[in-house]
This record gives structure tokens, C-alpha cells and sequence, in this order.
């Protein structure tokens, strides 16, 4: 146990953190399996743990870059290729997905890219369905940077609760950070599935 802490210990002391941290969280903007919030989480949580709250601004403001470039890139890919070219994106879960942004774009663009964001299906859905439905790119631009710094924010406070709660145990921390932040976004998916199927039923109903 010492050891693995030791190792977590270097790996966010080392200068490279920052750069796979870039990398994850603009990969992630349009490939959901990258999960760039646990590697933001872990190192918030790790840095809390051991004292060095100074990192959480860098942490904080590389995080909201990656993932504003990622949610870009996936409105360009969308604009370009559209939402069924790639077989993944035919997988039921994202169809529906891609459906549901679709038609809710018109109505709520706003609320709808920024709840996305916390959603590693849900944004990249969104996000290149605006980009395939001919969104305005001036206007998703300022949202997209609202949504990535809020879901950064937010990804920080849940490392620094875990840092703090579980101090000098950095392996402890960072795995309780990560834990909190996959719970946060399955019940985020789960309301949001829920929401989408009451709204069909009703309409449906109509």
C-alpha cells in the first residue's frame, strides 16, 4: 500500500499529469470511453490529500480547457460526418441518445448542452447532434465554455471533499473521489433517462 501511495504521490508531482490530464479531457469531448472525470477527480482528491491545494487551480483551469476544445471538436465532427456514419454511434444507448438531443436541441439548446456535460454519452450525443443539425457554432461556443468550467468546478469540489475527509491516504482519497463522481453521473443519466421517457410517453399519449 505504501508503494502504490508512493507511486500516486509522483505521478501527481510530475509535470506530465498536466499533459494527460489536456489529453484525456479533450479526447473525451467525442470519445466517451476516455473517463476524464476520474482523472480529474483523482488527482483533486490526491493533491487535497497531501496538502497541495495549489494545484487545484491548474488542475481546475486545464480541465475546463480540454474539455471546451473536446466538446468542439465533437460539434465539428458532427457538422461534418453527422451522428450515424461510425458504427458506435448506431448502438441503441447512443441512437437513442442522439435522438433525444435531436429533437430536444430546438427547444432547450441552452440547459441541454450545458446538462450534458455531465454526461460522457450525453455530451458527445449532443454536442455533434448541434453540429450535424447546424447549430449556430457562435453560439455554442460561449456555452460550451460555461459547461466546461461548471463541470470542472464541480469535479474539483468532489476531489476536495474526498482529499479532505481522507487525509495522507492519497490511494484511499483519489478511489473515494472517483467512486462519489461515478455515483453523481449515474444518477445524472438515470434522472436524465427517466425524464427522456416520460416525455416520449406523453407525447406518444398525445
Amino acid at each position: 500500500m505504501d508503494v502504490i501511495n508512493e507511486l500516486i504521490l509522483q505521478t501527481v508531482a510530475s509535470p506530465w499529469l498536466y499533459l494527460v490530464l489536456l489529453a484525456v479531457t479533450i479526447i473525451d469531448g467525442f470519445f466517451p470511453p476516455v473517463p476524464s472525470e476520474t482523472v480529474l477527480v483523482a488527482a483533486a482528491a490526491v493533491a487535497v490529500s497531501t496538502g497541495d491545494l495549489w494545484m487545484l487551480a491548474p488542475l481546475g483551469l486545464i480541465a475546463a480547457l480540454g474539455a471546451v476544445i473536446g466538446d468542439n471538436i465533437a460539434f465539428a465532427i458532427g457538422r461534418r460526418v453527422g451522428t450515424t456514419r461510425f458504427s458506435w454511434m448506431r448502438r441503441p444507448r447512443v441512437k437513442a441518445a442522439f435522438g433525444h438531443a435531436e429533437r430536444a436541441l430546438d427547444q432547450r439548446s441552452a440547459a441541454l448542452i450545458l446538462g450534458a456535460r455531465y454526461i460522457p454519452v450525453g455530451r458527445v450525443a449532443v454536442n455533434m447532434s448541434a453540429g450535424a443539425l447546424g447549430f449556430r457554432w457562435r453560439r455554442f461556443l460561449p456555452l460550451s465554455v460555461l459547461a466546461g468550467i461548471s463541470w470542472s468546478a464541480l469535479s474539483l469540489v468532489i476531489g476536495l471533499f474526498a482529499g479532505s475527509w481522507i487525509k495522507d491516504q492519497p490511494l484511499l482519497s483519489a478511489a473515494v473521489g472517483i467512486g462519489v463522481a461515478l455515483i453523481i453521473g449515474l444518477v445524472i443519466d438515470r434522472v436524465t433517462t427517466a425524464r427522456r421517457r416520460r416525455t416520449a410517453a406523453v407525447q406518444m399519449a398525445g
